[in-house]
């Protein structure tokens, strides 16, 4: 009998397989965790940022099982507590379990339009709201929100690291390797295309593009998502 890669995977994790952190440039690093779709394991990529005063969180796990192990995989690799989380939008892949934040004393923080979405959808709420694009100034490292309009759903922002040109686009960005739109249960596939603009036209050429799902390596994922709506539109 033959197996597929995926297959072996599963048949060796009864359940979603641990989070990777991967090494992204100078101080930063993408975690992935995964929850079952369709029966198989897929992925969440969020970031963290180690700055000389504690280590910050951009998103959280999918996957509430694997706050732990990054928080004891971040202790051990870098010595550093958690100071500070963001969370891009209100679906739980970007907020489940910010509970556990809140219990070990770590302020979170989201759009005011996040947390409003949170508690309407009784989704895990941050604790603290900024009503604008915000920079923040952690250590040695300053990074921004940004809110580029409506698209994967009305409350989504993007995050900038200037100093490591790094766009952490979360869900607003779709990964070289997705084939579509993914959920549209609470997008804007309208007003898309003209916050994706924006953002591109705020941000013309960072070194480094996160999606909130699936590869992250290309760079092309901003002209990608593009194309996958003006593919959506075409289709309609």
């Amino acid at each position: 009998m033959k197996y597929t890669l995926l297959a072996l995977a599963l048949i060796a994790w009864p359940g979603p397989p641990p989070l990777t952190i991967t090494h992204l440039t100078g101080d930063c690093y993408v975690y992935t965790t995964y929850r079952p779709v369709g029966g198989e394991p897929y992925p969440a990529n969020s970031m963290f940022l180690v700055t000389g005063k504690g280590v910050v969180m951009f998103d959280v796990p999918w996957d509430t099982t694997q706050y732990q192990p990054l928080f004891d995989s971040i202790s051990t690799r870098f010595h550093q507590p958690v100071v500070l989380c963001i969370s891009t939008h209100f679906h739980d892949d970007r907020t489940a379990g910010l509970s556990f934040l809140k219990q070990r004393g770590i302020p979170t923080w989201s759009s005011a339009l996040t947390r409003e979405l949170c508690v309407l959808h009784h989704n895990d709420v941050a604790e603290n709201v900024f009503t604008k694009d915000t920079t923040f100034t952690v250590g040695n490292y300053s990074f921004s929100t940004f809110y580029p309009g409506a698209g994967h759903t009305t409350d989504n922002i993007v995050i900038w690291v200037p100093k490591a040109r790094v766009l952490y686009g979360g869900c607003f960005v779709k990964s070289t390797e997705a084939p579509g739109l993914g959920n549209l249960a609470d997008a804007d596939p309208v007003a898309w295309p003209v916050s994706l603009q924006r953002l591109m036209k705020a941000f013309p050429d960072p070194d480094f593009v996160i999606p909130g799902h699936l590869g992250w390596t290309d760079k092309e994922s901003l002209r990608h998502t593009a194309r996958l709506l003006q593919a959506y539109k075409g289709g309609q």
